[in-house]
Parts: C-alpha cells; sequence; structure tokens
C-alpha cells in the first residue's frame, strides 16, 4: 500500500529560499511541495515550524564514545551502535559515516591501542541488513598513519564493504593539530595519568613510529582509499605544502585544517573545507587552531561536522546561517554540501524526487529545537 504523510503550514527550507508551503512524502520519496499555508484535513500542521532536509554527518567520534564511555571500559559493540544510531536520530542526522579507526599501537609501555575495525564494520553491516538502524550508516576508516599495523588491517576490507570515506591521520606531537607542543601536553596528560618522564617516553615512541612508518603508512592509505572505491580525505592540514600533497593524493576533502592558509590552498586546489560544530559554538580550537567562524567569514568554510558532539550540527549550522545572513546555505554546510562530497546524489535538499530525510525544529532564542526526524519517509525521532 502507498504510504504518504503531509506537511503543512511549514517554513520549507529550500536550497536558497525559505517558503511558508507544504511537502508531501510518498513511499520514502519527496512527491510535490507547494507554496502557502493552507493545512488539509490529512496534513500533520508543523505550526510554522521550519523543515530541512536531513543532516548529514561525516566524521564524528561519537560511536567510539559509546564503545568506551569511561577509560578503560569496553561496551558491547552491538549495544554502542544501536544507542549511537538512537543518539544521532534525535539530533537530526540522517546520515551518518561512522568513524572507524584503522592502525593499532601494540608494542610501547603505555597508551596501548588494539583492532576493532573489522569486528565494528560486520556489525554494522549486519545491523543494517536486518533494519534494526533508524537512520542511515555508511563506514568511514580513520587511518592512524603512525601505527603498527595499518596495513594488515586496510587488507581485511574490500570493494564490497562499501566503505565511503578513508582519512590519514597523523597525531604525532609538533605538527599539524598539535603544533602547539602546551597543547598536545594539557589534552594527553588530561586524557591519561602520565608522569613527566612517561609522558616524555611516550611522545619519544610517537617520533619513532612517525619516523618508521609515516611515509610508508601515507602511500598504502592512499592506495587503499583507491581500491576500496572510497572518498580519501585529509586530516588537520596546516600548510600549503601539505595541502598541495593531499591534492596529489587525490584527496577531496580537508577535515578541519588547523590555519587560514591551508583553507585558502584548500580552496585553490577545489578541496571542499570541513570545520567542527564545537569549534563554531565554542569560538574556537581546543587545540589552539583557527577559528571556524574565521573560515567562515572569509568564504573558506564549505562543510560542517558535529565532530563529537552530536547536537552541536544543527545548531551550528543556524548559527552559520545568522553569520552569514543566509540561513538556507548554512543549513547546506549540513545536508547538501557533505551529500555532494561523497556522491550521495539522493539526499541533502527539499527536492521533489529525493529521499524523504527531513526535520522539523523549532528556534528559541535562536538555538534550534528539534521537533521530528524522518528517515526515508518513517518517523525515527
Amino acid at each position: 500500500m502507498t504510504k504518504q504523510t503531509i506537511f503543512a503550514n511549514a517554513k520549507l527550507i529550500l536550497n536558497d529560499d525559505v517558503i511558508n508551503g507544504s511537502l508531501v512524502i510518498t513511499d520514502g520519496v519527496i512527491t510535490d511541495i507547494d507554496s502557502g499555508t493552507t493545512v488539509s484535513k490529512d496534513a500533520i500542521d508543523v505550526q510554522g515550524d521550519y523543515l530541512a532536509p536531513g543532516l548529514v554527518e561525516l566524521h564524528t567520534d561519537n560511536l567510539e564514545r559509546h564503545l568506551s564511555p569511561r577509560p578503560k571500559v569496553d561496551w558491547p559493540y552491538r549495544a554502542a551502535i544501536l544507542a549511537h544510531d538512537r543518539e544521532l536520530a534525535g539530533t537530526g542526522i540522517t546520515t551518518v559515516f561512522d568513524a572507524i579507526r584503522v592502525g593499532s599501537i601494540v608494542s610501547g609501555t603505555s597508551k596501548r591501542y588494539g583492532k576493532y575495525a573489522r569486528q565494528m564494520a560486520d556489525e554494522i553491516h549486519t545491523l543494517r541488513e536486518a533494519e534494526l538502524l533508524r537512520i542511515s550508516h555508511h563506514i568511514h576508516l580513520r587511518a592512524e598513519i603512525c601505527s603498527e599495523t595499518l596495513v594488515d588491517e586496510f587488507a581485511e576490507f574490500t570493494a564490497k564493504d562499501r566503505i565511503g570515506i578513508v582519512s590519514m591521520m597523523d597525531h604525532t606531537p609538533g605538527q599539524r593539530q598539535f603544533t602547539d607542543l602546551s597543547k598536545f601536553e594539557t589534552y594527553i596528560r588530561g586524557k591519561y595519568p602520565f608522569g613527566d618522564q612517561e609522558y616524555r617516553d611516550y611522545v619519544d615512541f610517537l617520533y619513532e613510529l612517525q619516523s618508521k612508518f609515516g611515509a610508508s603508512h601515507e602511500a598504502e592509505t592512499v592506495k587503499a582509499a583507491q581500491q576500496l572505491g572510497a572518498t580519501l580525505a585529509s586530516h588537520d592540514d596546516t600548510t600549503a605544502d601539505q595541502v598541495a600533497a593531499s591534492q596529489a593524493y587525490g584527496v577531496k576533502m580537508a577535515e578541519f585544517p588547523t590555519t587560514v592558509a591551508a583553507a585558502q590552498a584548500c580552496h585553490v586546489h577545489g578541496i571542499a573545507t570541513i570545520m567542527g560544530a564545537p569549534n563554531l559554538i565554542r569560538g574556537g580550537s581546543h587545540s589552539g587552531n583557527v577559528a571556524a567562524a574565521e573560515l567562515a567569514q572569509l568564504d573558506r568554510l564549505d562543510i560542517l561536522s558535529s565532530d563529537y558532539v552530536p547536537s552541536g550540527l544543527l545548531m551550528a549550522a543556524v548559527q552559520l546561517g545568522d553569520l552569514w545572513g543566509d540561513l538556507p546555505r548554512g543549513i547546506a554546510t549540513v545536508t547538501a554540501r557533505p551529500a555532494q562530497a561523497v556522491g550521495l546524489t539522493d539526499r541533502g535538499s527539499l527536492r521533489i524526487g529525493q529521499r524523504a530525510d527531513v526535520i522539523r525544529f523549532a528556534l528559541s532564542a535562536g538555538t534550534p529545537v528539534l521537533n521530528e526526524t524522518w528517515s526515508a519517509g518513517s518517523r525515527v525521532f
């Protein structure tokens, strides 16, 4: 039987305008959009709330937070995925690229971490095929360049896994995200109870890993992305030279560039710039790097990611809309722009023929209040 849902008396956030109107969903697809405030007897009166496309999240650490809710506490994978899925639905995210680390550290005396990517991907596939997930899940492999097992872990994946994104991570202190060593020390010693000597030994160990594996693992990551058919992303580019290297590798997205110079270079090379919603909301980077608002004012911010706060994605998009004086443009950084960046042409806009991923929200003193989330025509929040 045909399943139809009609929303009326809404503020529809279209690609380049906001109109008062109605929207019709039929069997999971947007089938009609009209202007006006008429509410038919079969329609849901949204009472002037905004309707926008469902949010598209390309990089989030939220699943890892559910996997390890406290230090040294491991949570069952399936339970973590389901909790993560429900949480994202409740923040308006209808498409997520779950960030899963590949590359482990199995030697050294401190901060070892083992592999989990293959098992986690299997659990996501199983839950997706069983239709137990409320939103659309895809896989983002975060390649830790300076790890010991990266090549072996990549070898466990094939094109059949439909990996959406592969990103290159190098968290070695003294460069990229942690150019300021004092910021790195504050971050690490805030997470782990390192003594002075233990901290110094750990930093030395990280430098050894980069020296041993950095160049070869970077090349292997580029190769793996090509073999898996994934969109390649860089991470924490700091200099124009690093961006030029990214462009030569075939990078399409730059996650969290740390300087204006890097963001400018991304623009020149046609690489989409992703910045963190928490950076925008908090007014700056917790690592002391470039502020997202500064890049937005320079027209060098293309996509927002919730990073580590899922609820921040819609909030930051509305904030960007205020900054630019253009709400559709702000919303596009979390809908159309990320969808386009990864080749998802069936979502990201309120258009006839698009997948019916739709969110309903109001504003309270400028802060969005999410009231409903619909994924492929079914209400999930």
